[in-house]
């Protein structure tokens, strides 16, 4: 059996504009359009990442940052702490100081890894935190893998016991490229108004799976599969957002195919029942790891990773929108190009907006194909994705002691924050077997 942890997908793409019509135009601008502050370390650690033994494995470094920010300017952060097996939040405050002592244990299942976790906020209430992970728990199937759930109600504090979404045998959180290749963490959280919830996960046979909950997580419905299973390609690489009215839009890719494209399906009845998914600009090139997000005007943004050449070569970032409610999408653009001295790919990105609809996209950058990452690649449209600036580097996201960035059990993570006035927040992680690991927050704001 093997997994991901070192993918041949930490790839990229030789993006061919020309291939494509381009409703999105790369400015001559700055190149982030951000102000960004001084970097904020969260974690360190030893980088001992020995052989895959299940949860007996020698592992002693941190990993798996995500983050979201609140209206205040809070950072809230999630990450993993490998030698606990263990994820962890901690809040910090606008003026970069931690709110608790030490960082909350969210998991608290010591006997089995945590990995890749996602934290969202809601949107209606300030002191609720939700976190979604996967639980590595070998159950009887041929793959581990379950998703977890906890919630706070006082800010991150304190967090619930958490449940079990998918209790499942099928290795949930695995998002296939092929059969002996995936990317775990192929999961996804988002947060509604008046308590709704969903959780969209993948499990190893290429089932996409959706739950739901109505009361802050405090309950969820039984996991609906919304594609993949019998003779369709595996599903991959779940995205979630929710829109004007409540709209629940979901992305997806697949695995087991070299031409895979963007599905988008459309809920407007809670998640209940989902739309035909549409295909993103199908084309002969490999499509990934997609991320959604729908500004105030129900246009819905989308962002994925494209390589022309198949799932293990160069990649780079489309970006695309629809002003129909995902019916039809603009042709894309890349918008990662021309990338910055000493780089070739770019991959899994990752998309947030602020209330003014301005647009910030992160991704991995990597050297060439077939390399881990190093640093994050980052562009900001002004005006609502009609165009972007130049692509650049996020200043101080490259590890200096010489890591290449974290996440070694698969990419699929959300680095990227932004809130309604135009706060931004990064997080990264870096690993140098045998040396040491870490975990930081870089936090801007957007230019006027």
């Amino acid at each position: 059996m093997r997994h991901t942890l070192f993918l041949r997908s930490l790839i990229g793409l030789l993006g061919i504009t020309g291939l494509f019509a381009v409703m999105v135009t790369a400015l001559a601008a700055p190149a982030s359009s951000i102000a960004w502050q001084p970097s904020i370390e969260i974690a360190t650690d030893r980088g001992e990442r020995g052989p895959w033994q299940q949860s007996q494995s020698r592992y002693d470094f941190v990993d798996d940052p995500s983050v979201a920010l609140t209206a205040r300017g809070d950072a809230a952060v999630a990450w993993v702490d490998q030698a606990r097996k263990a994820v962890l939040f901690q809040r910090f405050l606008a003026s970069g100081k931690p709110q608790f002592e030490q960082p909350v244990d969210v998991s608290r299942r010591p006997d089995t890894f945590s990995w890749l976790p996602r934290v969202v906020l809601a949107p209606s209430a300030p002191q609720s935190v939700f976190i979604l992970w996967q639980e590595i728990i070998f159950s009887g199937g041929s793959h581990g893998g379950d998703i977890l759930f906890a919630r706070s109600d006082d800010g991150g504090k304190s967090f619930s016991v958490p449940l079990n979404l998918s209790n499942s045998l099928g290795g949930d959180g695995k998002g296939r490229i092929n059969r002996e290749i995936w990317d775990n963490g192929s999961l996804d959280l988002v947060a509604g108004h008046g308590g709704a919830l969903y959780a969209a996960w993948t499990e190893y046979d290429g089932q996409l799976w959706l739950s739901r909950s109505t009361d802050g997580g405090r309950r969820f419905s039984s996991p609906v599969r919304i594609a993949g299973g019998g003779k369709a390609y595996p599903a991959r690489a779940p995205s979630l957002a929710v829109g004007p009215g409540g709209a629940v839009y979901l992305a997806w890719t697949v695995g087991d195919n070299d031409a895979a494209d963007i599905h988008v399906a459309r809920s407007l009845d809670g998640g209940a029942t989902f739309s035909q998914p549409q295909l993103v600009a199908p084309s002969p090139a490999y499509s990934d790891a997609p991320r959604l997000a729908v500004d105030g005007a129900g246009v819905v943004h989308l962002v994925y990773a494209q390589s022309q050449a198949g799932p293990f070569e160069r990649y780079g970032i489309r970006y695309t929108r629809s002003t129909d409610g995902g019916r039809s999408f603009a042709p894309p653009a890349d918008i990662s190009r021309p990338m910055p001295v000493g780089f070739q790919s770019a991959a899994f990105p990752a998309l947030a907006l602020d209330a003014g609809g301005r647009v910030v996209v992160v991704w991995e950058l990597f050297e060439d194909a077939g390399r881990r990452p190093r640093g994050l690649g980052v562009a900001v449209s002004a005006n609502g994705g009609r165009s972007f600036s130049r692509p650049g580097v996020v200043p101080g996201s490259v590890d200096a002691a010489g890591g290449f960035n974290g996440s070694s059990q698969g990419l699929l993570m959300n680095k990227l924050a932004v809130s309604d006035d135009g706060a931004v927040a990064v997080v990264n992680s870096s690993l140098l077997p045998g040396a040491h690991s870490r975990v930081w927050l870089m936090r801007g704001r957007l230019m006027p």
